[in-house]
C-alpha cells in the first residue's frame, strides 16, 4: 500500500500513468500449481490419445516418459525445469500444428469445465487466488496495467484471462506457437515464437511485447526472479499453507534467498490469505 501510493502521488517516486505496469507469473502465483501446473495436466491428456492411435510415439520424448511415468521428468515438469519444459512446449507445438486459435480455444474450453484438481476437487478456472484478484483491483483503481507473464502457455492462458482475471488476452505474455496467415485464415505453426518464457526470458518478452520493463512484479519461484528483479517492487507468494493449498519451497529457494536479501515482500499464505480461492 505504501508502495502504491508513493508510485501514485506527486512526489520523488511518482510514476506516470504510462509506467504503472505491473506483472504477474501464473502458475503458482495466480493460480494452484501443485502437483503439476494445469496446462500439463491439459496436454497429458492430449497426448494419450495421440499415443493410442499412434503407438510409435511411445518409443519418443516426451510421450515416452510420460508413459513410463519417468519421475525425473516428472519432477522436471513440476519444478518447471527450463530443458524439460521445452521439450513439452516442442511436443505441444506439434500436436496443435496446422489448427487455428478456434479450434484450440474449444479443446480448452472444455478441459476447464471438466477437469477436477485431485486434492482440492475443484475445476481449475475455480482454483484461482482470490487475494490476486483483490490486488488486481486495487492496482487497477491506481490506473495500473495488469499482464500476466508465464512460463506456460500463451495461448493456453489467453483462454480463460478475461473472464478469470479480467486481463485482456493482449496483456499475456507467455511461450507461443508460431503463426501464419494464409487464405484468410490464421493457423498454428509447428515451431516455437523466440525463446522460452522463464528466468531471463521473463523480462525480455515483457519488454519485446510492451516496450516498458514492470515497477510492480509478483511471481513465486526461482524462474521468476530476474521478473521480480527488473521491478522497483517485487512481491513473492510463498506455499506454506498444507491445509488449504500445498506447502513446498521445491525450485523456490533462490528465489526466497533473493527475497530476503533485496527486502521483496513475501507473502505467507497460511498467515496472511483469509481465503485463498
Amino acid at each position: 500500500m505504501d508502495f502504491v501510493h508513493r508510485a501514485t502521488t506527486p512526489g520523488p517516486d511518482f510514476v506516470s500513468v504510462a509506467d504503472r505496469m505491473a506483472c504477474f507469473d501464473n502458475d503458482g502465483t495466480l493460480w494452484v500449481e501443485q502437483p503439476l501446473p494445469p496446462q500439463f495436466d491439459f496436454v497429458f491428456r492430449t497426448w494419450a490419445e495421440e499415443v493410442k492411435a499412434d503407438p510409435t510415439l511411445a518409443e519418443r520424448q516426451p510421450y515416452k516418459a510420460l508413459i513410463e511415468k519417468d519421475p525425473a521428468f516428472v519432477q522436471g515438469v513440476a519444478t518447471q525445469d527450463p530443458p524439460v519444459v521445452e521439450s513439452l512446449l516442442q511436443a505441444f507445438s506439434r500436436s496443435w500444428a496446422g489448427t487455428t486459435p478456434a479450434d484450440f480455444d474449444a479443446q480448452v474450453r472444455e478441459w476447464l469445465t471438466t477437469v477436477k484438481q485431485p486434492k482440492l476437487d475443484a475445476l481449475y478456472k475455480d482454483l484461482v487466488y482470490r487475494p490476486m484478484l483483490e490486488l488486481f483491483d486495487l492496482l487497477r483503481a491506481r490506473d495500473f496495467r495488469i499482464f500476466v507473464c508465464s512460463g506456460g502457455g500463451r495461448d493456453f492462458m489467453r483462454v480463460f484471462a478475461e473472464e478469470t482475471w479480467a486481463v485482456p488476452k493482449e496483456n499475456v505474455i507467455g511461450s507461443a506457437a508460431e503463426y501464419t496467415y494464409a487464405d484468410g485464415r490464421i493457423v498454428r505453426g509447428p515451431g516455437l515464437l523466440g525463446n522460452l518464457n522463464l528466468g531471463p526470458g521473463k523480462p525480455e518478452h515483457i519488454f519485446a511485447q510492451t516496450g516498458r520493463l514492470p515497477i510492480f512484479a509478483g511471481g513465486n519461484a526461482d524462474v521468476d526472479i530476474e521478473m521480480l528483479t527488473c521491478a522497483k517492487f517485487a512481491l513473492l507468494i510463498n506455499h506454506d499453507d498444507d491445509e488449504r493449498e500445498f506447502a513446498y519451497t521445491t525450485s523456490a529457494e533462490a528465489s526466497q534467498a533473493q527475497a530476503a536479501e533485496q527486502g521483496w515482500t513475501v507473502v505467507s499464505m497460511k498467515n496472511d490469505w483469509i481465503t485463498i480461492f
